[in-house]
């Protein structure tokens, strides 16, 4: 997603199902940028997969709530903050030193 993008969050909202397909996860273009940077600066032999996505959904109701009203039947392990995306990027926090840096709702 790119900045101009973000004027269509407000309205995801109405229907957590819409972007359910991807446990209403994005990512910033820009963050996007600063994760192949740090690809190829990487010190790691061999292939490895990330997933790299925003820190938060594109929501403006929490990631529990959503899950409990969308997927009612699968368990959340560990903490997740209030909207905290829900695709893992930890590997790419580890490996890489990737920290997203945007976020739709300071933008």
């Amino acid at each position: 997603m790119e900045p101009h993008d973000y004027e269509r969050f407000p309205s995801f909202s109405e229907d957590a199902t819409l972007r359910k397909w991807n446990l209403w996860g994005y990512v910033d273009a820009r963050d996007v940028a600063q994760s192949c940077r740090l690809g190829l600066e990487a010190d790691i032999t061999g292939a490895e997969s990330f997933i790299i996505a925003a820190a938060d959904t594109v929501m403006k109701r929490p990631s529990r709530e959503l899950m409990a009203e969308v997927f009612p039947g699968v368990p959340l392990k560990g903490e997740i903050e209030e909207f905290e995306t829900l695709l893992s990027i930890k590997k790419a926090r580890k490996l890489l030193g990737y920290q997203p840096e945007y976020s739709w709702r300071n933008a």
